[in-house]
């Protein structure tokens, strides 16, 4: 059998490499693992003398240090945040350091997924020991440069802010004039790090490098993109789920001013123009008639109240311990609760766009991605060109929160491009980007509890009720995660295997993160989940199942204390038993508070705790509720153990936008669905918070040795139940199903 030949561009590996003297690029892939060739190859400089094999750093004759960063910039700082781990270890001059984001390549791969993808709060955590690795190693070739030159022993020698020094003579020179030295010097096979009480950038809250270009304008994001006789695309999508084009009357529109083509495409219709108003003018104005389908009757209410008979119904088993019927039988009280959350949109503050251009065998795909594999195996499906031919750029990305995981409107771009051969940006409305989400998804909850003659748990059981997002999203995605060098044709025919077979197997796993391992010691515990599927689209939303999970279980413990008449912060105390790290956390945020769950200075207290990942955190929120039931967050203290601490400013950012995120979702916005479509469709009927309705944020850092872990969405989950925990202590009225009705808070 003939062997297929395989996609140099998806095969390749790093080495050490030179042209010239003219400067280093590193090249050494400490990684993921995978790929069984180590080839050389040319993309880093492209239009200079050198041309040479590079992975993460670069470093030119003029000693500036180029890191190569292999996560998208979402606004969650990671083009500051890596280079500070490489700089560090590299001991360079940080005002000498710049980034560049990597195209997609294999050796890019984010280790969490074998994907090149930004998720999950895992870029420093996966790239920790990578980039420690690599500017460590670059740094002993400088070093052993340098005592080439200068003829002594390597020991004598030290780097220091951008240079390397004689300690005996005092002598100098900068990582630029050694550049072309080093890079002849083999790879060091072993390297020695530094141990954190050495960091002298790391730890430190350093300014963004994305800042200035974003405050100045000069910053490049996907709807900024432009090219020579770029033409602007926006797309009609069906009103209701499922439907398609039946009739489309393109005569309507042709005349109209820089109309250039109408067209019929996967996912709608696409009209194309010289710019974006007059391609949205035309779309506006063409008539399309759409075929019925059979989920034109979905509803929202009438889904919760189908969720609510289909809970008592016995679901699939997820997580068991111990005898949780048993116990319950047995316990002295027991006590329940329904909690019901809905859909979400994402709502990034940049609607949904790609430019394609496809030209001379190459596709250019300059996508505001967080899934540049996801991109470009898309790409390659629609042209049929090999990977080594598509190019991704990854510009900045006006927000991501999961929504660009999914490729849809990449496939447009590239979709048109090809249709018309011409250069084309595709930019959706508002109104397009809200009703056509990957929505989070919306359930019931119904958890129970048996308490002991003391008030503590003993047993505990939740049910989860509604569809489940991994069984949209991981069929649409597998393509990707599969190794490169497998043909085109078995991956389209797994592709079509998984869409058929993979939504009825997956469910339940995901669904429950944050409800099937929960941190408190409670001996019985069972919880389910009964699938039922409407049809909606769904995808990742910030923190995923924690997002939902997180409330009601938090709000639970918060039920268990009252009903126990406990304290809820000694309540969580004595269920953490064992687990001093998290203890520790829990006992930073009340100090920092002067905890008290009773009324203070008119403020009423509300507390919520959270094992994200390996990310230690507690929230506590200061409320106040008026006589018409307005609530009002007034302060939210923070502590948090998230390992090293790279840059504490942007960790505190992190937090501040989490919050933002999560508030808006407890406090104001959600999606509605009547007769099977969205009813939201821009920010009148889904408001953000406002400035003026944001907490004062403190956050307190626990002082850590141990390796970082994610930050980026930890703080999600935990902002509605320590919300909704103090709305209970200032109203005694308890709060099941968010966003928060005020009218339920009138005080009578």
């Amino acid at each position: 059998m003939k062997k297929n030949k395989v996609d140099k561009g998806r095969r390749r590996f790093l080495k050490f490499g030179v042209m010239g003297s003219a400067g280093l690029v590193m090249a050494v892939y400490f990684g993921t693992g995978g790929e069984k060739t180590k080839k050389a190859f040319e993309i880093w400089n492209k239009d200079s003398s050198i041309l040479a094999p590079n992975a993460w750093i670069s470093i030119d004759s003029t000693g500036i240090v180029t890191v190569r960063v292999n996560h998208s910039e979402l606004g969650q700082g990671i083009t500051t945040a890596l280079p500070m781990i490489i700089a560090e270890e590299l001991e360079a001059d940080w005002s000498r350091i710049r980034f560049e984001i990597a195209p997609a390549e294999a050796v890019y791969k984010n280790p969490a997924f074998n994907s090149q993808l930004t998720a999950a709060s895992t870029s420093v955590k996966t790239s920790w020991d990578i980039l420690r690795k690599a500017g460590a190693a670059v740094r002993e070739m400088l070093i052993a440069a340098a005592a080439s030159t200068w003829n002594v022993n390597v020991s004598e020698c030290r780097a220091e802010k951008g240079a390397v020094i004689h300690t005996t003579s005092g002598q100098r020179l900068e990582f630029g004039k050694l550049a072309g030295r080093a890079s002849r010097l083999p790879v060091p096979k072993k390297v020695v790090l530094k141990n954190p009480d050495e960091f002298k950038i790391i730890g430190q809250p350093l300014k963004r490098l994305d800042s200035s270009s974003k405050f100045n304008g000069s910053a490049v994001f996907g709807i900024d993109v432009k090219l020579p006789g770029l033409l602007t695309a926006t797309v009609i999508h069906p009103p209701v789920f499922n439907a398609r084009v039946k009739l489309f009357d393109s005569d309507t529109i042709k005349n109209m001013k820089g109309i250039r083509h109408v067209l019929e495409i996967d996912n709608g219709i696409a009209v194309v123009a010289d710019s974006f108003w007059q391609a949205k003018n035309g779309a506006d104005t063409l008539k399309i008639e759409w075929t019925h389908n059979e989920i034109k009757d979905l509803d929202s209410e009438k889904l919760l109240k189908r969720w609510g008979e289909l809970s008592n119904k016995e679901g699939k088993t997820i997580h068991e311990q111990g005898n949780p019927k048993e116990a319950l039988a047995n316990s002295s009280k027991e006590i329940k609760a329904v909690y019901e959350l809905p859909y979400q949109a994402h709502a990034t503050a940049e609607p949904m766009n790609c430019t394609a251009y496809i030209h001379k065998g190459i596709c250019d795909v300059w996508a505001p991605t967080q899934n540049q594999d996801a991109a470009q195996e898309m790409a390659a499906r629609i042209t049929g060109l090999k990977y080594e031919n598509i190019n991704i750029h990854t510009p900045f990305v006006g927000g991501g929160f999961g929504r660009r995981i999914a490729v849809d409107y990449v496939a447009e771009a590239v979709q048109i491009a090809k249709m018309i051969k011409a250069p084309v940006k595709v930019i959706w409305t508002r109104e397009e980007d809200m009703t056509n989400d990957f929505y989070r998804p919306a359930n019931t909850n119904v958890i129970k509890a048996g308490l002991n003659e003391q008030g503590f748990p003993v047993t505990w059981s939740h049910r989860i009720v509604g569809p489940d997002h991994m069984a949209h999203m991981l069929p649409r995605l597998l393509p990707s995660f599969l190794p490169y060098w497998i043909p085109r044709s078995l991956r389209d025919l797994v592709s079509g295997i998984a869409n058929r077979v993979l939504p009825g197997v997956i469910p339940g796993k995901k669904i429950s993160e944050g409800a099937s391992h929960i941190p408190y010691a409670i001996e019985n515990i069972n919880v389910d989940y009964v699938e039922d599927d409407p049809g909606i689209p769904l995808g990742f939303w910030r923190s995923v199942a924690f997002s939902h999970n997180t409330f009601v279980v938090e709000s639970f413990i918060d039920e268990i204390a009252a009903a126990a008449e406990k304290d809820p912060f000694k309540l969580r105390l004595k269920l953490l038993e064992g687990k001093p790290r998290m203890q520790n956390v829990l006992k930073l945020a009340a100090e920092k508070t002067g905890w008290t769950n009773e009324n203070t200075n008119g403020l009423s207290r509300g507390i919520a705790f959270l094992d994200f990942h390996g990310t230690i955190l507690c929230f506590i929120a200061e409320v106040t509720v008026s006589p018409k039931g307005h609530v009002k967050v007034q302060r939210v203290i923070c502590a948090v153990d998230c390992g090293i601490v790279i840059n504490p400013q942007i960790v505190k950012s992190q937090i501040s936008g989490g919050i933002v995120f999560g508030l808006t979702a407890t406090l104001k916005s959600s999606i509605t669905v009547r007769k099977g479509r969205i009813v939201e469709s821009n920010f009148d009927d889904f408001p953000l918070l406002r400035i003026d309705e944001m907490p004062v944020v403190d956050v307190h850092m626990v002082k850590s040795a141990q390796p970082p872990t994610g930050i980026g969405e930890s703080a999600v989950p935990l902002i509605a139940p320590a919300v909704t925990n103090a709305v209970f202590a200032a109203t005694g009225k308890r709060i099941r199903r968010i966003p928060i009705d005020n009218q339920t808070l009138i005080m009578r």
